[in-house]
């Protein structure tokens, strides 16, 4: 399996990481053309070689010639969704915007709806993402590990006047995460870089054991005397006979809590919510309390840097007065999503690969269903002809 191991010893930011992408590989041309495969006018991109220190690296320029609208988190959507992007990197693309809108609208004390992206909405951040995403696509790229993230100090100029470093919005998306504030001069990260690194990240600190096949080195556009100001990315290919070659493993939180009071409604209600707000998972489970009364125990898994969130919401809508927060490592198989066609319409699959290299497919219960109430047909029989589709695809 092809991993990226993401090298942020100087920051990280999206033109930093376009950079590194073009220099492993990633067609110059393609990227060149992205802006006018995403329908924005008067913007260009230009790459050349520069020197970073010790470092050959390559600085990737992205132009807007016109002025920029301010764009909401639907407007930029609606950009990478009609795009001419495969559909999983529109996706991807669309998820880390969606990471950047929530903590914009965090910092900002607002809905993700009313933020106004500024900086970060603007065409070149458009532009940083999708073709992060698309680059890492291109290359094969099926797992991406992130090193610490050095962050810089002192302070640094904004649409909102003078921020901290980091500036909160970098801070909020990096909870959680591995950081490192040696004491580099100005802003090293950025919040489109954290952005990335969090939402495409399959883990952070070391990566498996991997044989190196190329590294890529990106520059920032300024050149600093106290450090190279670029971002490494390595790629290399796990072996398949390490038994995890298809194994993720990241740090996620579990948080908890047990209530004897709950009406079922409320219970069903909640466990919806958590994951409308980002949870990976919730459930329910039913236990016996003190004094004999039955209970049950809400449990959310997320990422550490949605805790808040989601003890927010157990706070809000449930009679808790105390949560259980513990944090454990889970291990994931690679995952994709595939998609067939039926006479009734598209059926979304899940596909994992296996420790043996071999893939295993499920449909998507909510492709099934909606699929299932349009046509009349069968859910059970449009699953099993889903998995036929895709059989038959592959052979």
């Amino acid at each position: 399996m092809k991993i990226a191991y993401v090298q942020p010893f100087s920051g990280i930011s999206g033109d930093m990481t376009l950079g590194a992408l073009v220099d492993l590989g990633f067609s110059p041309d393609e990227l060149c053309a992205l802006p006018a495969a995403l329908g924005l006018t008067g913007v260009t991109i230009a790459i050349h070689p520069v020197q970073r220190g010790v470092f050959r690296a390559k600085q990737v320029d992205v132009r807007c010639e016109a002025a920029q609208p301010h764009r909401h988190l639907h407007h930029v959507r609606a950009i990478l969704e009609g795009g001419a992007l495969p559909a999983p990197v529109a996706e991807r693309a669309v998820a880390v915007f969606t990471r950047l809108a929530e903590a914009e609208a965090h910092v900002h004390g607002e809905p993700v709806e009313k933020v106004h992206f500024h900086e970060v909405g603007a065409a070149d951040a458009i532009v940083d993402i999708a073709g992060a995403c698309l680059g890492f696509h291109r290359l094969g790229v099926e797992a991406v590990h992130v090193g610490p993230i050095v962050v810089g100090s002192g302070t640094v100029e904004s649409a909102h006047g003078t921020l901290p470093v980091p500036a909160p919005a970098t801070a909020r998306l990096l909870e959680g995460v591995p950081v490192d504030f040696t004491p580099l001069a100005g802003e090293r990260t950025t919040p489109t870089g954290a952005a990335l690194a969090v939402t495409l990240a399959s883990g952070f600190g070391p990566p498996p054991p991997f044989r190196l096949l190329a590294q890529g080195v990106g520059a920032g556009g300024r050149d600093p005397k106290d450090r190279a100001n670029v971002l490494r990315i390595l790629l290399g290919e796990t072996s398949a006979a390490s038994g995890d070659a298809t194994t993720h493993r990241r740090t996620i939180a579990v948080v908890e809590t047990t209530l004897d009071d709950a009406s079922p409604q409320t219970v069903a209600h909640v466990a919806q919510r958590l994951l409308e707000i980002g949870a990976r998972d919730a459930f329910v489970t039913p236990v016996l309390m003190k004094k004999g009364r039955p209970g049950v125990t809400v449990t959310a898994l997320c990422d550490p840097g949605r805790v808040d969130d989601v003890a927010t919401l157990l706070f809000r809508e449930t009679s808790a007065i105390g949560l259980r927060v513990r944090h454990e490592e889970r291990f994931e198989l690679a995952r994709e999503e595939a998609r067939v066609r039926l006479p009734e319409g598209e059926v979304r699959l899940k596909v994992v690969t296996l420790p043996d290299g071999s893939r295993r497919a499920r449909p998507e219960y909510e492709s099934l269903a909606e699929l299932a109430r349009a046509s009349g047909a069968n859910l059970e029989a449009l699953a099993a002809r889903a998995l036929a589709a895709w059989d038959a695809a592959r052979a």
